[in-house]
């Protein structure tokens, strides 16, 4: 049976095309500064202000509205510190026969290795959970688009996480099994990012980088 929709008026202010231009300039000018760091102060950040990261990823669109993702903040330093062992684990492994010679080589740019300090350093992680299904009155419901869901969710927090005067590191110690363990999640929540989050610590650097121009990325049909 079709269940029945409310429908409410969209709700924003609309904005004069010069308007427009200036604010979607302003914007790629904020995250065009956005940098993935690897070294973070230890300097403490307010739950709220979590929160809100969280709370504005979570207006990501979603797959039939299904918003298929739990967001864990770690500030627990017995945590981390289990997640730091793991993690590092995994990565020995990775760095020391899993990875292709290719995939080595690409790293170098980035001076990585199996040490991943941050994971204690930093005073939040955020452990994005993609939710394959839901429960709902003892019933499994499937959910839809997960991956590009959560993959939209983290974009939006990373945008948020800049917005905010923080630093980000998207870290994928593949494999991740280990992360709904230590957190204790249910069966229907995999693990797809682990994310430090912080301020960057005191001199910090980071490679010298481009991005790719605008028409290496896209094709315009006008």
């Amino acid at each position: 049976m079709k269940q029945s929709t409310t429908f409410i008026p969209y709700q924003r202010e609309i904005f004069a095309p010069e308007t427009v231009l200036s604010k979607s300039l302003d914007f790629y000018q904020l995250m065009n500064q956005r940098r993935t760091v690897r070294e973070f102060s230890s300097q403490l950040i307010a739950k709220e202000v979590i929160e809100n990261l969280i709370k504005t990823a979570s207006t990501a669109p979603s797959g039939a509205h299904k918003q298929p993702w739990t967001f864990c903040a770690v500030s627990n330093p017995d945590l981390k510190h289990q997640i730091r062992l793991a993690a590092e684990a995994e990565e020995y492994e990775n760095y020391h026969g899993r990875m292709p010679e290719e995939w080595l080589e690409d790293l170098k740019l980035f001076a990585t290795d199996e040490h991943k300090p941050f994971l204690e350093i930093a005073p939040w992680l955020i452990v994005v959970f993609r939710k394959i299904y839901d429960e709902v009155d003892g019933q499994k419901r499937n959910n839809y688009y997960v991956n590009e869901s959560v993959g939209l969710a983290c974009g939006l927090l990373l945008a948020a996480i800049h917005q905010a005067g923080l630093v980000a590191l998207t870290h994928t110690p593949s494999p991740m099994n280990f992360l709904a363990k230590v957190l204790n999640r249910p069966a229907n929540e995999k693990p797809f990012l682990l994310i430090p989050v912080g301020y960057p610590a005191e001199n910090t650097q980071v490679p010298d980088l481009k991005r790719k121009d605008l028409d290496e990325v896209s094709v315009f049909f006008e």
